[in-house]
């Protein structure tokens, strides 16, 4: 039944059961009218619309269940549905909406994933340059300015070395940023090796503690899982160094019952009622790609409990891991966590 008919319907049954009441009833009205007809008259019509009003919102309320969906749909958090709920056309727009967040959430995820490679590709060869061109220009005039600081008089080769430091640190510095831009670690030796090494340079440059904690046995993952979460690891560290004024930082990477799970959570001031920049939202749109979940938000709560079947010195350690997170609170912090699943029955 269409959705004319459906209003239609509960109009004219609230205005034949007035009727019926005016035809049934002792009420009579007289010319001219008295205030009692009147006061009758006036609880009827009051009446007749509470019906109608009750009778149009059972009947509408599927159609704001969808204008809440559609208010607070977000692509980047895929899975939510409105239930189908009501008959005829109501349901068929719940079901053609849901539909068509099928068909955008697809298309973003192919969208994106073309954006990032391509993205990949840039930093690739962007890294290359730097290593090759500029690192090698680099290093033949390090070389040069020893050559001409050993011949050149004392006062002058005072001057040649300090250039020398300065082009030195410049050069540690490009291989510093080739390194983010394409991590060889993570090609070579594997993800725990590039995320230890990522720590390690956070802990050199900014001061920041970091302490991590991977476990040795993880299932076998594909190289684009592998990237995704290196890349959530190197934004979300960050992100903590540029915004969080933190002091210590927790980093975990585990194996759980359907895959591998990221925590970080640092000791910082926290979101608040910052908004989402780009750098999380980016988090998110790599998730997507690899079918992961991300959370991002206030660190409480973010550490797992214990599982069941995990060994005693799994236990520990993970209760340890759990007390140490619940000490950063100077500002409330901020916490990620991203579950990637294991598909294809692989473990």
């Amino acid at each position: 039944m269409s959705l004319f008919w459906r209003i239609f319907l509960l109009n004219a049954a609230v205005m034949f059961a007035a009727t019926a009441l005016l035809l049934l009833g002792p009420v009579t009205v007289s010319a001219p009218v008295l205030l009692t007809e009147a006061l009758i008259m006036a609880l009827g019509l009051v009446a007749m619309l509470v019906a109608n009003a009750a009778l149009l919102r059972v009947g509408l309320a599927p159609l704001q269940r969808l204008t809440r969906a559609m208010t607070t749909t977000d692509l980047l958090r895929p899975g939510r549905r409105p239930a189908v709920s009501g008959h005829g056309e109501i349901a068929e727009l719940i079901m053609t909406f849901n539909t068509m967040l099928d068909r955008l959430e697809a298309e973003r995820a192919a969208s994106s994933g073309l954006a990032l490679s391509a993205q990949e590709a840039e930093r690739r060869r962007i890294a290359q340059e730097l290593h090759d061109e500029v690192g090698q220009t680099l290093t033949a005039v390090l070389l040069e300015l020893k050559r001409v600081a050993d011949g050149a008089p004392a006062p002058v080769r005072t001057d040649l070395l300090h250039v020398q430091e300065t082009t030195r640190d410049s050069l540690d510095e490009i291989r510093r940023i080739a390194r983010r831009l394409r991590p060889g670690v993570l090609e070579e030796l594997g993800l725990i090796s590039a995320l230890k090494a990522l720590t390690t340079e956070i802990t050199t440059h900014t001061g920041l503690t970091v302490r991590q904690r991977f476990d040795g046995e993880l299932p076998p993952l594909g190289e684009d899982v592998e990237l995704v979460v290196y890349r959530v690891a190197q934004e979300g560290l960050t992100n903590i160094v540029r915004h969080a004024d933190a002091d210590r930082v927790d980093i975990a990477l585990r194996r759980t019952t359907t895959g591998v799970e990221l925590l970080i959570a640092d000791d910082g001031r926290g979101l608040g009622t910052a908004t989402e920049g780009a750098g999380i939202r980016g988090m998110r749109e790599r998730a997507l790609l690899v079918g992961a979940e991300i959370t991002v938000g206030p660190d409480r709560g973010l550490l797992p409990a214990r599982e069941a079947g995990r060994t005693e010195n799994q236990a520990q350690a993970q209760a340890q891991a759990q007390t140490q997170t619940q000490g950063l609170r100077r500002g409330g912090g901020t916490g990620v966590r991203l579950c990637v699943p294991i598909r294809n029955g692989s473990n």
